[in-house]
């Protein structure tokens, strides 16, 4: 049998941030969701029903709050940063897709928000 790369996602996990090109988004905050989808072999883990043989769901949680903690400008660093931080810990990814999306931008109109999706391969 053979065993085709995996994924593990997090899916709308909403966040409180401050980000925001406008002084007063990086003063006041506002609502965030991110999405995290990363590909992986999960042969070893599917066989050994061991977490040390996957990627940790929980500890994708812990890299996508850390790096929403930091203020950024632009969505495109902050989830280049989530990327590039859920790679340092898990080399084992091949790919990884992150979309941080604002619930409420201050554009003047109505939407359920806007954002980015950035996708980086781990070569």
């Amino acid at each position: 049998m053979t065993t085709l790369p995996g994924h593990i996602f997090i899916n709308d996990l909403r966040l409180y941030a401050f980000h925001g090109v406008m002084p007063q988004e990086r003063k006041v905050g506002g609502l965030f969701s991110v999405d995290l989808d990363v590909v992986v072999d999960l042969s070893a883990a599917m066989e050994s029903d061991s977490i040390e043989d996957t990627v940790s769901y929980a500890e994708l949680h812990e890299i996508v709050k850390r790096q929403m903690e930091i203020p950024a400008a632009l969505l495109e660093h902050v989830a280049c940063r989530i990327a590039k931080e859920t790679i340092r810990r898990y080399p084992q990814i091949l790919e990884v897709e992150v979309r941080v999306t604002k619930m409420n931008p201050p554009m003047g109109g109505d939407c359920k928000g806007a954002g980015v999706t950035i996708h980086l391969i781990n070569k």
